[in-house]
């Protein structure tokens, strides 16, 4: 037999012979998205979703911004790309001006990247070979928190603290060393104030710094508000100033992972300006070019900058696609529509109608422990029991239903599992569209409400 009517008989036995893709799970029967549309996608079907998740928290803008269409189409009629080892280019150049222009005091130079994980990734290795700039090669470990996410790569893995992701490629993995998160629902005692809740948290940073030995410790990485892995989790009041002090006393960086809820997503363009700090570098892309354009970046401080500057001049790093023109015109567009105030004041005024229509839907839900996030990008936390916080049993996959209840209902919502401890628990993370209105707030809520009924309802 003939090797192409081999491989046509081995495929007529598969379920997804009709894709040659690798997908996300090789037994998923996908939709297929033909068109955008404001806050929907539409499928091959005709079938419109409310996207209440921006996808990943990405679409920001909705799938059908004419303003960065143009400027997409623009630019590559000009000049899609252009290696970066050989030359700088003028979109590039302009939103790292713009970029910086937006940027709290203390953040100064832009490395651009493709997307998150590379920029964790670039972040991770600019803090090490910052430390051998400045004479401390010794620096070799870092400190994250458990139920965080930073990115599939390697080292964004093994900074990451979502076990089920980093399990098959653990020992493959850097060392890194974890504390405990600031998850007030799950981690703060009966009886125990915010600021003593924080103050522990950081007295526990501290430990493990002195553990691993203060001269060893290259830089603590965060997510400001936790995305996927735990869904929506704010720190309490005071807790990174807390964490903030423990960095600066040991001369430990401070890596802010702000891909998911950066960029207006919690109401400021970064989402530690209401937390009263500034890191030593912060990652973004998601909301970077909203989608239009794969695109990330590390926002990093001048002594960062001075150390490389002043030192070999060169980072040992890079990738082809960074700085990549037509992404950078893309996200040029987009930033300075975030930048723009009353963008900000929609941003706000859109998060508190989500707010009251969560809390009046889901405020006394019994399977509903806990309502937590920042303006657009919420956490609904589901559980069993709301009186004990006792979690659905991990078989029942509950998130998966919500998930399979949601889009049947044509609405796009972010559900994960093992929200607790990478096993246990169940979460459902929103991250609407800016471009959003009232109308489709209370759509959101209404079959977000539905799905979880239904899911709950079929779980037995």
């Amino acid at each position: 037999m003939s090797e192409p009517a081999t491989k046509m008989r081995a495929q007529s036995v598969r379920p997804a012979a009709h894709t040659r893709v690798l997908h996300r799970h090789s037994h998923s029967d996908l939709p297929v998205a033909a068109a955008g549309d404001g806050p929907y996608v539409i499928d091959t079907t005709g079938k419109r979703y409310l996207d209440a998740s921006g996808g990943a928290a990405v679409s920001c803008l909705g799938h059908s911004d004419q303003d960065v269409i143009a400027a997409v189409q623009a630019q590559i009629g000009r000049m899609p790309f252009a290696h970066s080892a050989f030359f700088t280019n003028e979109p590039m150049e302009q939103l790292a001006d713009l970029m910086i222009a937006g940027a709290p005091e203390g953040l100064e130079r832009v490395y651009f990247t493709s997307g998150g994980s590379e920029a964790v990734e670039a972040a991770l290795k600019m803090a090490r070979q910052y430390f051998i700039e400045i004479g401390q090669p010794e620096r070799t470990v870092f400190i994250a928190r458990r139920q965080s996410y930073h990115g599939n790569t390697l080292g964004a893995l093994s900074v990451g603290g979502n076990e089920w992701r980093r399990a098959p490629f653990r020992e493959i993995m850097a060392e890194t060393r974890h504390v405990d998160p600031c998850y007030a629902y799950r981690g703060q005692k009966d009886g125990e104030y915010d600021d003593a809740y924080a103050t522990r948290l950081a007295v526990e940073l501290e430990a493990e710094i002195n553990a691993a030995g203060p001269e060893r410790v290259i830089a603590f990485v965060a997510e400001t508000v936790v995305g996927a892995t735990s869904g929506g989790v704010e720190p309490v009041p005071g807790y990174f100033r807390k964490i903030r002090e423990v960095c600066d006393r040991h001369g430990v960086l401070l890596i802010l992972d702000e891909i998911m809820c950066g960029l207006g997503r919690t109401g400021s363009l970064y989402a530690f300006e209401q937390d009263g700090i500034v890191p030593d570098m912060v990652t973004v892309a998601k909301g970077l070019a909203a989608g239009y354009q794969p695109i990330g970046a590390v926002l990093l401080s001048e002594e960062i900058f001075d150390a490389f500057y002043d030192g070999s001049g060169f980072f040992q790093h890079g990738h082809t696609f960074m700085g990549h023109a037509t992404a950078c015109a893309a996200a040029y567009v987009v930033q300075e529509k975030l930048q723009d105030p009353e963008m900000m004041t929609r941003v706000r005024a859109l998060g508190g109608m989500l707010d009251t229509r969560l809390n009046e839907r889901f405020g006394n839900h019994p399977h509903v422990g806990d309502i937590r996030g920042r303006v657009m990008f919420r956490g609904l936390e589901l559980v069993a029991d709301r009186s004990t916080k006792v979690p659905f049993d991990p078989a029942l996959k509950l998130h998966a239903r919500v998930k399979a209840e949601a889009m049947s209902r044509g609405l796009m919502c972010y559900p994960a599992g093992g929200t607790i401890d990478g096993t246990r628990g169940d979460h459902v993370l929103l991250a609407p569209p800016f471009v959003v209105g009232a109308a489709e707030i209370d759509l959101i809520v209404e079959r977000l409400g539905e799905a979880i009924d239904a899911a709950v309802s079929g779980a037995g």
